[in-house]
């Protein structure tokens, strides 16, 4: 994933070597914080809106705007940009990002996008991920003389927790709607985006609604889900595949099944 008008050249490994560095005395500074659309993860809502002191719902509402993919029809959270002529990141200063060390991995990558494919494997498809430059004519960094490899530049900026957290939803990103099939409808647009985001609501929907008679969890599980947020981030992309029926993610209550007239398999 990547700023949206990243332009892919070349595929990069993590031992390809390149040039850069951004500092404030670059005249080209700040500049990659203006006129873009920058994709959040759910990690990225995470520590934005812990840094900010707010709630998920809080921060969506005054910081995000939602977008609805045309290939897959998946819901994304986007970075809203300020309402000026030069559509300023709402955290960029003169003097850097007041968020830095909580900002989203797009931003850490930079110059460099992370993308995912599906590949076959020995056993079945599998996701591949791949780097490659984002070259934008503003950008003077490549001209400065610090040499880095992929894998220096991630460890760098700290990008691995990202990947990690994310690395569960971020799979579910490569699958695209099929010719003949349904897009997803709108209470599914709902569900993924609630799992994804907004998880200050979405925990409070496990345990105030009839989520765990519905579905069975154990109580280490749902013990986690009550106070640790990754874990939440985690098992909402379990929710998602659940929700979107790409796979038995989660698990029924037999008491639900037979409410609902579904017969189990003896």
């Amino acid at each position: 994933m990547s700023k949206l008008s990243a332009v892919v050249e070349t595929k990069l490994s993590l031992d390809s070597k390149f040039k850069f560095r951004c500092h404030k005395d670059i005249k080209c500074f700040t500049k990659c914080c203006s006129n873009i659309d920058i994709l959040l993860t759910p990690y990225d809502v995470l520590r934005l809106k812990n840094r900010l002191g707010i709630s998920s719902e809080e921060f969506l509402d005054e910081y995000a705007h939602m977008k609805i993919d045309e290939k897959s029809s998946h819901p994304y959270a986007i970075l809203k940009m300020n309402d000026d002529k030069e559509r300023k990141c709402p955290f960029v200063t003169e003097d850097g990002c007041r968020v830095y060390t909580d900002r989203p991995a797009n931003c850490r990558y930079y110059p460099i996008g992370q993308g995912t494919l599906k590949v076959e494997g020995k056993n079945g498809p599998v996701d591949e991920e791949f780097y490659f430059f984002i070259n934008e004519k503003h950008c003077l960094g490549f001209e400065e003389n610090k040499e880095w490899t992929v894998a220096s530049w991630r460890n760098d900026q700290e990008v691995d927790r990202y990947d990690e957290v994310n690395r569960e939803w971020k799979a579910i990103q490569v699958r695209k709607n099929l010719p003949g099939q349904p897009e997803l409808d709108e209470n599914k647009q709902v569900q993924f985006y609630l799992a994804s985001y907004d998880l200050d609501r979405f925990r409070r929907y496990i345990f105030e609604s009839r989520f765990l008679k519905v579905f069975d969890i154990d109580e280490e599980t749902v013990e986690k889900l009550r106070n640790d947020d990754i874990e939440l981030i985690k098992f909402g992309a379990k929710y998602i595949k659940y929700v979107m029926m790409l796979e038995e993610s989660l698990k029924v209550r037999d008491e639900h099944l037979k409410d609902k007239g579904v017969l189990k398999d003896k």
